[in-house]
Protein backbone atom coordinates (compact mmCIF):
# COMPACT_ATOMS: atom_id res chain seq x y z
CA UNK A 1 0.00 0.00 0.00
CA UNK A 2 1.48 3.41 -1.01
CA UNK A 3 0.99 6.38 1.22
CA UNK A 4 -1.36 8.41 -1.38
CA UNK A 5 -3.08 7.45 -4.35
CA UNK A 6 -2.63 9.30 -7.63
CA UNK A 7 -5.71 11.16 -7.36
CA UNK A 8 -4.70 12.19 -3.87
CA UNK A 9 -1.08 13.03 -5.54
CA UNK A 10 -2.63 14.91 -7.92
CA UNK A 11 -5.01 16.75 -5.61
CA UNK A 12 -2.00 17.51 -3.22
CA UNK A 13 0.23 19.05 -6.17
CA UNK A 14 -1.93 21.37 -7.94
CA UNK A 15 -2.35 25.19 -7.98
CA UNK A 16 -5.86 24.79 -6.67
CA UNK A 17 -4.62 23.00 -3.42
CA UNK A 18 -1.67 25.46 -2.86
CA UNK A 19 -4.52 28.22 -2.99
CA UNK A 20 -6.59 26.77 -0.88
CA UNK A 21 -3.53 25.58 1.79
CA UNK A 22 -2.64 29.81 1.65
CA UNK A 23 -5.83 31.21 2.05
CA UNK A 24 -7.53 28.88 4.52
CA UNK A 25 -5.83 25.72 5.48
CA UNK A 26 -3.09 26.88 7.15
CA UNK A 27 -4.53 30.79 8.82
CA UNK A 28 -7.19 28.70 10.45
CA UNK A 29 -4.44 25.83 11.60
CA UNK A 30 -2.18 28.25 13.15
CA UNK A 31 -4.95 31.15 14.18
CA UNK A 32 -3.71 32.13 17.36
CA UNK A 33 -0.38 30.28 16.91
CA UNK A 34 2.99 31.68 16.20
CA UNK A 35 5.95 29.85 14.48
CA UNK A 36 8.97 30.47 16.55
CA UNK A 37 12.32 31.54 15.51
CA UNK A 38 13.29 27.33 15.06
CA UNK A 39 10.10 25.79 13.51
CA UNK A 40 10.24 22.21 12.16
CA UNK A 41 7.53 21.25 9.63
CA UNK A 42 6.33 17.34 9.59
CA UNK A 43 5.60 14.83 6.94
CA UNK A 44 5.07 18.30 3.95
CA UNK A 45 4.75 15.98 1.39
CA UNK A 46 4.70 18.73 -2.25
CA UNK A 47 5.37 21.62 -0.34
CA UNK A 48 2.34 23.51 -0.04
CA UNK A 49 2.49 24.16 3.40
CA UNK A 50 6.18 24.73 3.47
CA UNK A 51 5.40 27.57 1.02
CA UNK A 52 3.60 29.42 3.14
CA UNK A 53 5.23 28.24 6.64
CA UNK A 54 8.49 29.55 4.57
CA UNK A 55 7.13 33.24 4.59
CA UNK A 56 5.67 33.06 8.37
CA UNK A 57 8.65 31.61 10.33
CA UNK A 58 11.02 34.18 11.75
CA UNK A 59 13.88 32.09 11.73
CA UNK A 60 14.79 29.19 10.65
CA UNK A 61 12.22 26.48 8.93
CA UNK A 62 13.02 23.04 8.89
CA UNK A 63 11.42 19.91 7.53
CA UNK A 64 11.33 16.52 8.00
CA UNK A 65 10.04 13.89 5.04
CA UNK A 66 9.59 10.38 4.82
CA UNK A 67 9.50 10.05 0.96
CA UNK A 68 12.97 10.68 -0.81
CA UNK A 69 11.81 11.80 -3.82
CA UNK A 70 9.26 14.22 -1.93
CA UNK A 71 12.62 15.27 0.33
CA UNK A 72 14.92 15.59 -2.81
CA UNK A 73 11.93 17.91 -4.49
CA UNK A 74 11.66 20.05 -1.69
CA UNK A 75 15.17 20.75 -1.51
CA UNK A 76 15.56 21.50 -5.30
CA UNK A 77 12.63 24.13 -4.77
CA UNK A 78 13.95 25.19 -1.69
CA UNK A 79 17.80 25.03 -1.23
CA UNK A 80 19.34 26.67 1.42
CA UNK A 81 16.20 28.65 2.33
CA UNK A 82 14.60 26.00 4.09
CA UNK A 83 16.39 22.60 6.18
CA UNK A 84 15.09 19.75 4.19
CA UNK A 85 15.88 16.02 6.15
CA UNK A 86 14.74 12.78 4.75
CA UNK A 87 13.74 10.80 7.97
CA UNK A 88 10.42 9.35 9.90
CA UNK A 89 8.75 11.23 11.89
CA UNK A 90 8.37 7.80 13.94
CA UNK A 91 12.35 8.97 14.90
CA UNK A 92 13.59 12.35 14.08
CA UNK A 93 17.34 13.27 13.75
CA UNK A 94 16.96 15.91 15.92
CA UNK A 95 18.60 16.89 18.93
CA UNK A 96 16.66 16.91 22.22
CA UNK A 97 14.64 20.64 22.82
CA UNK A 98 15.87 22.11 19.16
CA UNK A 99 12.64 23.63 18.05
CA UNK A 100 10.27 25.97 19.13
CA UNK A 101 7.14 24.98 17.34
CA UNK A 102 6.91 21.67 15.84
CA UNK A 103 3.86 21.58 12.80
CA UNK A 104 1.79 19.22 10.74
CA UNK A 105 -0.62 19.88 8.33
CA UNK A 106 -3.08 16.96 6.81
CA UNK A 107 -0.60 13.78 7.41
CA UNK A 108 -1.43 12.25 10.20
CA UNK A 109 -3.96 10.09 8.91
CA UNK A 110 -0.69 8.78 6.75
CA UNK A 111 1.13 7.84 9.68
CA UNK A 112 0.45 3.73 9.56
CA UNK A 113 -0.45 3.31 13.15
CA UNK A 114 -2.18 4.78 15.94
CA UNK A 115 0.96 3.56 17.73
CA UNK A 116 3.23 4.88 15.47
CA UNK A 117 1.49 8.35 15.26
CA UNK A 118 1.87 8.31 19.59
CA UNK A 119 5.93 7.94 18.67
CA UNK A 120 5.53 11.01 16.83
CA UNK A 121 3.56 12.67 19.42
CA UNK A 122 6.17 11.98 21.46
CA UNK A 123 9.34 12.67 19.03
CA UNK A 124 7.39 16.08 18.77
CA UNK A 125 7.64 16.56 22.62
CA UNK A 126 11.62 15.34 22.19
CA UNK A 127 12.71 18.08 19.50
CA UNK A 128 10.63 20.79 20.95
CA UNK A 129 11.76 23.31 24.02
CA UNK A 130 9.84 23.42 27.31
CA UNK A 131 6.66 25.64 26.69
CA UNK A 132 7.51 25.17 22.64
CA UNK A 133 4.43 24.45 21.09
CA UNK A 134 2.92 21.70 18.73
CA UNK A 135 -0.09 22.55 16.45
CA UNK A 136 -1.48 21.18 13.12
CA UNK A 137 -4.67 19.76 11.39
CA UNK A 138 -6.09 16.78 9.79
CA UNK A 139 -9.17 15.86 8.68
CA UNK A 140 -12.08 13.39 10.43
CA UNK A 141 -13.52 10.16 9.43
CA UNK A 142 -15.93 10.18 6.52
CA UNK A 143 -17.05 8.47 3.99
CA UNK A 144 -15.75 10.88 1.08
CA UNK A 145 -12.29 11.11 3.59
CA UNK A 146 -12.18 7.17 2.81
CA UNK A 147 -12.99 7.49 -0.78
CA UNK A 148 -10.44 9.95 -1.49
CA UNK A 149 -7.77 7.72 0.61
CA UNK A 150 -8.57 4.33 -1.34
CA UNK A 151 -4.94 2.46 -1.68
CA UNK A 152 -4.02 5.28 0.26
CA UNK A 153 -1.97 4.35 3.61
CA UNK A 154 -5.40 5.63 5.81
CA UNK A 155 -5.29 5.83 9.94
CA UNK A 156 -7.34 9.16 10.67
CA UNK A 157 -7.02 10.10 14.51
CA UNK A 158 -10.48 10.18 16.01
CA UNK A 159 -10.15 14.20 17.50
CA UNK A 160 -11.76 13.08 20.80
CA UNK A 161 -8.38 10.82 21.82
CA UNK A 162 -6.21 13.12 20.38
CA UNK A 163 -6.00 15.54 24.18
CA UNK A 164 -5.33 12.04 26.17
CA UNK A 165 -2.64 10.44 23.74
CA UNK A 166 -0.72 14.11 23.74
CA UNK A 167 -0.69 14.11 27.14
CA UNK A 168 1.00 10.77 27.19
CA UNK A 169 3.47 11.86 25.60
CA UNK A 170 4.30 14.88 27.30
CA UNK A 171 2.13 17.84 26.33
CA UNK A 172 0.86 20.09 28.98
CA UNK A 173 -2.15 22.19 27.28
CA UNK A 174 -3.63 20.85 24.68
CA UNK A 175 -6.83 22.21 22.41
CA UNK A 176 -8.96 20.74 19.96
CA UNK A 177 -11.34 21.80 17.63
CA UNK A 178 -13.48 20.68 15.31
CA UNK A 179 -15.41 22.04 12.22
CA UNK A 180 -16.97 20.97 9.15
CA UNK A 181 -15.00 17.73 9.23
CA UNK A 182 -11.63 18.44 9.92
CA UNK A 183 -10.01 19.35 13.25
CA UNK A 184 -6.68 21.63 14.59
CA UNK A 185 -4.81 21.45 17.31
CA UNK A 186 -2.43 22.71 19.99
CA UNK A 187 -0.55 21.39 22.53
CA UNK A 188 2.40 23.13 25.02
CA UNK A 189 5.39 20.35 25.66
CA UNK A 190 5.50 20.25 29.93
CA UNK A 191 8.52 21.65 31.47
Amino acid sequence: MTSMNRLHQWICSSDKWARGVERSLLPWALDGVEPGAATLEIGPGYGATTRVLERRVPGRLSVLEVDADFAKDLQETYGERVEVVHGDGTSMPFPDGGFDTVVCFTMLHHVPSPEQQDRLFAEAGRVLRPGGVFAGCDGCASVTFRLLHLGDTYVPVPPDTLPRRLRAAGFGQVDITVTKGRFRFRAVRGR
